[in-house]
Parts: structure tokens; sequence; C-alpha cells
């Protein structure tokens, strides 16, 4: 008797401990089977690769990060970038446009093709505004034109993807490039020191930055390897001062956008000397470019200027050849 009551305690014991121990297994499938009980860092992605909720490809792959009926959209690569030129007009152009209720830009500019591209394209689509269905996403660098890997590394993300080229007589363009670099560092040497090796002789120094970036055609030839011409849309720099409402309606054709930016969304403004936005609806002022705009140029010798002319002419020459337009520069 009493070894048979050992004997039903000890079958008891076991029959506990079997049912605490399926009561742990069971507890531990359910917390945990889904997935990882706690969350993982995303794995980085090789620069090209796809992205696991979206291909890198031309539909510019979207992140679902909220639904369009709770406003959130998605987060897609540009459809559209304006990647050039410097002192061009870009940023009035990327301000123009982002008054059409269909586009949504980046602020700042990414410079992922050109510096940031080790960063991969999760980061880089990370820096993108959400869009909504019917919206298009872009960005603005205009370094990308004269960055030899750019046009590569564009087309790898998408060789769908829409460019947008403000150019600009290169003279002015250079001068410009020169009075902003002034503003900043004001013991800089001349302009005509800067931009010749020899004056007398006329010969150019196209090692200087400023000099470089206007010779368009040379860099056009780099962006042609990869994307055809009817990829690009070339505004003019100086249109879109004298008629941004013209050059609007070109830019919104391009994109695929119905015109709604048109003449009446503009004013000129006599002290900065180019065109602002009349005030946008539900805004309290209009809206116009910063104080780094507009700034007056400095006086430049006539010789220099003309010498200047002389070495872009056959340049301008091939560049109007390439893309069909005559910007009137010479």
């Amino acid at each position: 008797m009493g070894c048979s009551g050992r004997l039903l305690g000890a079958v008891g014991g076991r029959r506990a401990s079997l049912f605490l121990t399926m009561i742990l297994f069971f507890t531990y499938f359910f917390y945990c089977l889904p997935g990882p009980c706690e969350p993982r860092p995303p794995a980085a992605l090789p620069d090209g690769a796809a992205l696991p909720d979206g291909p890198a490809g031309p539909s510019g792959s979207a992140a679902p990060s909220g639904s369009a009926a709770g406003g959130g959209g998605s987060r897609r690569f540009p459809q559209a970038i304006i990647v050039g030129v410097k002192k061009g007009g870009t940023r009035a152009l990327l301000e123009f446009l982002r008054a059409h209720p269909a586009v949504r830009a980046v602020g700042a500019e990414p410079h992922f093709f050109d510096r940031c591209y080790e960063r991969g394209l999760r980061w880089y689509r990370s820096l993108m505004p959400r869009t909504l269905e019917g919206q298009i996403t872009m960005e603005k660098t205009p370094s990308y034109f004269v960055t030899k890997e750019a046009p590569r590394r564009i087309y790898n993300m998408s060789r769908d993807t829409k460019l947008i080229v403000v150019v600009r007589n290169p003279v002015t363009r250079a001068i410009s490039d020169y009075t902003q670099t002034l503003s900043k560092n004001p013991t800089i040497p001349s302009f005509q020191a800067l931009a010749f090796k020899n004056l007398s002789t006329g010969l150019v120094d196209t090692t200087w930055s400023a000099v470089r970036i206007g010779i368009y055609a040379k860099h056009l030839d780099n962006w042609l390897q990869y994307f055809p011409l009817s990829k690009f849309l070339f505004v003019s720099g100086e249109r879109l001062v004298s008629d941004p409402a013209g050059e609007m309606g070109r830019v919104q054709d391009f994109l695929g956008l119905r015109r709604v930016v048109k003449d009446q969304h503009f004013y000129f403004n006599e002290t900065k000397g180019f065109p602002c936005l009349k005030k946008p609806e539900g805004g309290s002022r209009p809206r116009c470019l910063g104080k780094s705009k507009g700034r007056p140029h400095p006086q430049i010798d006539g010789q220099v200027v003309r010498r200047l002319r002389d070495f872009y002419r056959p340049f301008n020459l091939k560049f109007y050849q390439m893309t069909g337009q005559d910007f009137g520069w010479d």
C-alpha cells in the first residue's frame, strides 16, 4: 500500500512536470514562431540590388509606409531628376514645380549619385517624400550632370528616369558660380586669374570647375552612353526668367502633368531680377527664392568675357546640334 502510494505520487509528479513542459513549449511557439522575438536591423543591400518590397526598376519601386487613405502614401525612387546645372536656375525650377499638386520633391540636394552612393538605394529611397497615386517624386542635384559615374548609377536604378537639365549661357553661369564662391570667401583670386592660364593667348584653365561645368556638350556625351535623348528635357535658364510660364509648360508636358502652373502664378521681382511665385493656396505671402539667389555680379573686364565667349562657342554649337535646340548664346 505504501509502495503503491509512493508509485502514484511519482507518476503524478512526472505528469505535472510534463504538463509544465508542454505549457512552456506552446508559449514559445505562440510568441516566437511568426518571426524573431526582437526586431532585427535591415540587412544592407549592395548598390543596384533589388529591394525586398519592390524592384529597383522602371516602375520606381515603392516602399509601403502607410496607406493613401490614411495620408501616408509610399516612398518611391524619383521618376524625374533635375541633374544640372549648377547656377543654371535649378532651385527656381524645383520651387516652381513644387507649386504643382502632383509633384513631391526632396527639399535638400541628396547628392546620392555623386557623393553618397555607398550608402545604398535603401538609404536613398528613405530620403524621398511619401507620394500618393498619381503623384510623382523628384529630386535635384545639379552636380550630377558633371559627375562621370552618375549616368550609369541612375540607369542602374531605373532606365526610365526622366532627366531635366537647366542650362544657361556658360559665361554668365561661370561668373555667377564665381560670385557665389566670392560671397563665402572674399580672399579668393580674381575671376580672370582663375579662368585663364594666360589671358593674352586666350588659354583657358579648364581645370577650374566654374569653367569646366559650362562645357555642356562634353558632359552630355557621357550621359548619352546610357540614356537616349528622349529621356532629357533641356530647360533654358534665360527663358525661365523671361518667360517662366512658357518654360514651365514644357516641363509639365515632359513630366506628363496637367498644365497647372501657369502665367497667373508668377510675378517679376524687380529687386532680385527674376520671377517669384505668387502666394500659394493657403499661404500668407508670395514665395521667392532666398537671399543667396540674385546676387549682383562683380564687374568683369570686357576682354575676359570676349575670350571666354570665343572659348565656349564651338562647344555651344555642338550642344545645339546634340539637343536640337538653339539657346542663343552666340
